[in-house]
């Protein structure tokens, strides 16, 4: 894909000159062939790329224990006679992130582990053990003992360009050390992956890449073409469970503000602003008088959350949190995972036809600023 965009645009500057210019002249095939050669000459290396973030990413196989219905055949009758325990194995990926054994990973991948194995990339198999959950972002890490692992260094997915090369490393189908390429193919996607009864708030806003990515991928590493960790693989589009175009992966910058808290307290420490949204469609802006569809309208504000103690009001729209535009419920997330109680943002909202802003201090799900911990 990366050589065929390459030469149309370098046939494009062959051939769409001003009209003013004096004529040129024609494009031989000689001399298209040579302005195809130079310009695959610019293709990203990926080569340096993977050797220096290969032994950084890691395979999970985790083991735990499920009760599933005993039946016997009696006279050509299946009965049921009670429960069995039966033992499962699950595998995945995670990436390395500290020099002493620090792994993130998806909390899918080991939230039910009664045990987990982690095989470095030099064959190596440690035990490890589980740090802290975070069911909402589906990102976990878990510790390995050991001393100067390979790391991957986290890239600032804020800055990741939609069309931007990208490599996606993990542990497909149980096979270990796999790279495949692609590029980022759109961001803030909210899939409603995570939507259940355990997880009442839950971040959804992926990276969304076409690196191919498979069943043991998840966990894994995206990153970019610095060889910096911008997302952790979370899940692919997919009816079967095989890959079918598109992967998606959790931005680097919700992975280390969760990678932090659940090593410092074992528990994210999230900030609310204490509202409720719904997201601008024509319906609405005919029912409420809404000029535009920008941002997100505030259906209700809690009187006692942080936003009511900044003064916003059931009606306003919620445009920018810190200067990011505001166009979708995921984007709001996304904005705030990143800040902890206590912690001040600046919001922009509109009033009427007058856009205001105001300093908001956010508060914990309790309703202040205290640390959360682990109940």
């Amino acid at each position: 894909m990366k050589r065929f965009l390459l030469v149309i645009s370098a046939l494009t500057m062959l051939c769409c000159q001003p009209n003013h210019e004096p004529a040129q002249a024609q494009p031989t095939q000689e001399s298209t062939q040579t302005a195809i050669a130079q310009a695959t000459i610019v293709q990203t290396d990926f080569t340096q790329v993977a050797a220096q973030t290969i032994n950084a990413v890691v395979h999970i196989k985790t083991t735990m224990t499920k009760m599933t219905p005993l039946y016997e055949s009696f006279f050509g009758f299946i009965i049921e006679r009670g429960m069995q325990k039966q033992q499962y194995s699950a595998f995945g990926s995670g990436v390395i992130i500290s020099h002493d054994g620090y792994i993130i990973t998806n909390n899918h991948v080991v939230q039910d582990a009664e045990s987990i194995m982690v095989t470095l990339n030099d064959n190596r198999v440690l035990p490890a053990t589980i740090v802290g959950l975070d069911a909402a972002t589906d990102l976990a890490v878990i510790k390995v003992e050991a001393e100067g692992l390979t790391t991957i260094p986290f890239g600032n997915s804020d800055l990741v360009q939609v069309g931007e090369p990208v490599l996606a490393i993990g542990n497909p189908f149980n096979l270990t050390s796999t790279v495949t390429a692609g590029i980022i193919s759109a961001k803030a996607r909210n899939l409603n992956i995570l939507s259940n009864s355990d997880v009442e708030t839950p971040i959804q806003s992926f990276l969304q890449t076409d690196a191919a990515v498979n069943s043991g991928n998840s966990g894994g590493a995206l990153v970019n073409a610095r060889g910096e960790l911008i997302g952790v693989i979370a899940a692919i589009a997919s009816g079967t469970g095989n890959y079918i175009g598109y992967s998606f992966a959790i931005p680097a910058s919700i992975a280390i503000k969760v990678y932090n808290d659940l090593v410092r307290y074992g528990l994210v420490q999230r900030g609310y602003l204490g509202v409720e949204v719904s997201e601008v469609t024509p319906e609405l802006m005919r029912r409420v008088g809404l000029e535009n569809s920008d941002g997100l309208f505030l259906a209700h504000v809690f009187p006692q959350g942080a936003a009511g103690h900044a003064g916003l009001h059931q009606g306003d729209v919620l445009l920018k949190v810190n200067e990011q535009e505001i166009h979708s419920y995921s984007q709001m997330m996304e904005a705030l995972v990143l800040f902890s109680p206590g912690e001040s943002v600046e919001v922009t909202y509109r009033r009427g036809n007058k856009t205001q802003t105001a300093h908001v201090t956010l508060l914990n799900e309790n309703g202040n600023t205290d640390v959360v911990r682990k109940r």
